[in-house]
């Protein structure tokens, strides 16, 4: 009898709803990964894939920095024009002074001798004068007695013309006896002002710096005058002489003002002002440099003389303008081409035009305008806003870039209306030719409003507008929607760190780009 065969099984298939549980799980995980990459990847947007700084509202302050010495605004070195021995020497290092006090004698002997000798001389010379009048009286009675004699043919002719040679000669030896007298009366009168030299006074009112004598020493004035002192003048005002280098002298005006700090005063700041910018220029090492004089209020005696002064004079400063960090001048995206197209203007984007009447509106609100004067200002200003809106319309209705002044197009790189940004030879003659045109509709526009304005107005004005139209312009990456949009803006001074912009239609808090984040 033959084994039995185990029956074989019928594998079970699986029921409905646990294939509908395993593809729903996958939905769901699938889902869930959709979402969790959306979400990373707006993070990811969202956390920056650009590194931003905002910009902001500030001051900007434009310093340049140089070196140099203090000392005092004058400085007398006071010498001797005679020679002859030290006497006494009467004031100390530090000593003040007043113009005419004795600060030190020469020995006087010497010219007191002189002045002896010279005061016989002159005694001399008038008993010289005396004997010659007595022989001029006698001369002329006597040639009165032959004359009138002569006229009567009593005497010789020749007796009469001997008696008017010897008054003759009585005459000139009393010139000569007063000639005598005035020669040795002048030499005494030098010798008097040398006697008096022998006195040596302070020149000015002040402070002595040095000293260079002793009592006993001698001094010779054969050739030069030796140096006895040095007197400064008034240390309560005082000097700085600073080298400025050729590349920043010519932004340096008189009447800028100046902080400075010294070594020896580590923890304060001092103050002074640009009092003259010297032409004498100073090549050393192949480096020129002017110097540059400073005054400084030292009323309270703190700054000493030789003191090695650190200073910055500050050329310029803006208050309460639009600022951004030098580094987002610096950025420029690795794909110019998509930044360039994001550039194209927007409902709201950049104003161009607008930019300049709002920096020409700051400058008219410094000119202490009158009511009238405002009035025209407005008018104008309004009349250039109203027709650049009109153009934008029309531009965004065509689908064109944005126009200025009547100027051409934005351009497909961004630039700002009124100016076209392009490579080439052909780009440096172009933006000319743009200001050029907007300079000529400016002053179209605000004629009428110039027409109201004092010279002094006037000449602030056309300085304004100059310094507008000839700003320079760069581009900024300001992010919008996570995107970097490329937008033009004119800068203004620097500080080194933040730079003064304007236009472009940015605000302050405003992200601009400063780089791009590594990608993970």
């Amino acid at each position: 009898m033959s084994a039995a065969r185990p029956a074989s099984r019928t594998p079970r298939k699986p029921t409905p709803w646990i294939r509908h549980g395993i593809v729903a799980a996958v939905v769901l995980v699938l889902a869930a990964g959709g979402v969790y990459a959306y979400r990373k990847r707006e993070a990811a947007v969202e956390s920056g894939a650009f590194r931003t700084v905002p910009v902001e509202r500030g001051d900007i302050r434009v310093a340049i920095s140089s070196t140099g010495t203090l000392s005092a605004i004058s400085t007398v070195t006071v010498g001797s024009q005679v020679s002859g021995q030290v006497t006494d020497v009467l004031v100390d290092y530090n000593d003040p002074v007043k113009k005419g006090q004795v600060i030190a004698h020469i020995d006087p002997k010497t010219y007191e001798a002189q002045i002896a000798q010279g005061n016989a001389q002159i005694a001399s010379a008038r008993a010289s004068l005396s004997q010659a009048q007595a022989t001029l009286l006698n001369a002329e009675l006597d040639y009165q007695r032959k004359a009138d004699l002569g006229a009567r043919q009593l005497v010789a002719r020749s007796d009469v013309d001997l008696a008017k040679a010897a008054l003759d000669q009585a005459r000139a030896q009393v010139n000569a006896a007063q000639a005598s007298i005035r020669q040795q009366s002048a030499s005494t009168l030098t010798t008097q002002v040398n006697l008096d030299r022998t006195v040596i006074r302070s020149p000015v009112d002040g402070v002595v710096l040095t000293r260079s004598i002793e009592p006993g020493q001698t001094v010779a004035a054969s050739l030069q005058a030796p140096e006895l002192f040095t007197i400064a003048e008034d240390l309560a005002k005082m000097k700085i002489e600073l080298a400025v280098d050729e590349a920043d002298i010519g932004q340096v005006r008189t009447g800028q003002n100046v902080s400075f700090t010294v070594d020896a005063f580590p923890d304060r700041q001092f103050r002074g002002t640009v009092e003259q910018v010297r032409l004498s220029a100073t090549t050393t090492s192949n480096v020129v440099t002017y110097p540059v004089v400073v005054t400084v209020d030292n009323s309270d005696g703190t700054l000493l003389p030789g003191l090695t002064v650190n200073a910055e004079i500050e050329v310029s400063r803006r208050d309460d303008v639009l600022k951004v960090s030098n580094a987002a001048l610096r950025y420029k995206p690795a794909d110019e081409g998509d930044a360039a197209a994001n550039a194209t203007p927007q409902a709201g984007g950049p104003r161009g035009g607008s930019g300049v009447i709002d920096d020409l509106a700051r400058t008219a609100s410094t000119l202490k305008l009158n009511a009238d004067q405002q009035a025209a200002f407005d008018t104008a200003a309004e009349a250039i806003r109203a027709r650049q809106a009109a153009r934008q319309a029309q531009a965004a209705q065509q689908g064109g870039g944005n126009r200025l002044f009547g100027g051409g197009g934005g351009g497909g790189r961004g630039g700002p209306p009124g100016m076209v940004v392009m490579g080439g030879s052909g780009a440096g003659n172009m933006q000319a030719q743009m200001r050029q045109r907007m300079a000529e509709r400016l002053k179209e526009d605000f004629a009428t409003f110039r027409a109201t304005l004092d010279d002094a107005q006037k000449k602030q004005w056309d300085a304004a507008l100059s310094a507008q139209l000839t700003a320079k312009r760069a581009p900024l990456y300001r992010l919008v929607d996570g995107k970097a949009q490329r937008v033009m803006v004119r800068i203004g001074a620097s500080d080194g760190t933040s730079t003064e912009i304007s236009g472009g239609d940015l605000k302050p808090g405003d992200a601009v780009v400063t780089g791009e984040r590594a990608k993970e």
